[in-house]
């Protein structure tokens, strides 16, 4: 039996609102500010209680220019917006929102360079300062990937237990670690929490697509969730894999005519929506395991209001682990046609 109902997530950017911005994007030049991020992110808040989504990651460059190094006008900017973030914190609890962070790519703790572990965490500091300003529970974490191989795996993996070590509580206490999709297994992420005890993140897509130890799907993942303390809700990602034919047009150099090139999929590349049905086979291996559900499709917000439906269609058991009743179709159709345009299939659908 599932102890909660789990929560479905996006990440960043609304695209069922073109007026609601992630964050504040303007160059420096214009002095962007994290007040303003906080107000954007104070809208996106109504409209994700407005349509029933729990769960939201916030964009990592919301306070612009926070950690660079030759802009120190931009360095107080988390220190200033204290009270604001406080009050995004309140607001977030008390309409049951769960936040996070996933820093970016160039945020690595492994890396041979000493400056650049410095910089990495730096840029963790401070989005973990805004957090624990929010006032927010452990639940509100920062994802990262253990960084690069570096031509030895094991070095590299060392590396990050080595650095765990030196970093500050607050960022140990915020911090989780996800296996990727082409260098560091889930293996890989198991072997650095025994070594730190740094909770862990389980990616669908990127199990499947590296996965050298031949691991099961479900004793993954049941080591994974027990990297979380008792009391605390595991999250994880789900994603499918991009499947469509691309073209590309160049122009051939000698006859100056235009050759399309047909373009095999790239597995590792998120797809626009999510497959129910791969979605509802994951979660049936998943049964009785208790965590939230991040959605990282490229369509966002709207490939979680088309799932919805979908899984009441075609998986109504999954469906109520999320808490969608079959009462529920109409509305969530309804919501999800606002947003899509559905063409009609011959014979039905």
């Amino acid at each position: 039996m599932n102890k909660r109902i789990s929560r479905l997530g996006f990440p960043v950017k609304v695209m069922g609102r073109d007026d609601l911005k992630s964050g504040d994007n303007r160059r420096s030049t214009n002095n962007p500010h994290l007040k303003v991020s906080l107000e954007y992110i104070d809208a996106i808040l109504d409209y994700l209680v407005k349509h029933e989504i729990r769960m939201y990651r916030m964009s990592s460059d919301i306070a612009p220019y926070a950690t660079h190094p030759d802009m120190p006008q931009f360095h107080g900017m988390v220190a200033e917006s204290d009270a604001e973030l406080r009050a995004l914190g309140a607001k977030s609890k008390e309409l049951d929102i769960r936040l996070s962070f996933h820093p970016s790519q160039f945020v690595v703790l492994n890396s041979p360079d000493p400056e650049l572990i410095k910089k990495s965490i730096w840029d963790l500091t401070s989005q973990a300062d805004m957090l624990d300003r929010m006032e927010l529970g452990p639940e509100a974490v920062m994802v990262i990937h253990v960084g690069g191989t570096y031509g030895d795996i094991p070095a590299a993996r060392q590396r990050w237990v080595d650095t765990w070590a030196t970093l500050p509580e607050p960022v140990r206490r915020r911090l989780v670690l996800e296996h990727d999709d082409l260098r560091f297994s889930a293996a890989d992420v198991l072997w650095i929490h025994e070594h730190t005890g740094v909770r862990l993140i389980f990616d669908h897509q990127h199990f499947w697509c590296l996965n050298p130890e031949r691991a099961d799907m479900r004793q993954t993942l049941e080591a994974i969730l027990k990297t979380w303390p008792e009391g605390q809700q595991p999250k994880l990602h789900f994603s499918s894999p991009r499947t469509e034919l691309r073209e590309q047009i160049h122009v051939d150099k000698k006859t100056k005519k235009k050759v399309v090139k047909h373009v095999a999929p790239v597995f590792t590349g998120h797809a626009d929506f999510c497959s129910p049905f791969e979605f509802a086979t994951f979660m049936r291996i998943a049964e009785g395991l208790d965590f939230d559900v991040m959605l990282e499709a490229k369509a966002k917000d709207l490939a979680l209001m088309r799932l919805r439906p979908d899984l009441l269609r075609y998986a109504p058991d999954v469906a109520a682990r999320f808490g969608i009743e079959p009462k529920d179709a109409p509305e969530l159709e309804t919501e999800s046609d606002a947003v899509l345009e559905e063409e009609p299939v011959a014979g039905g659908a």
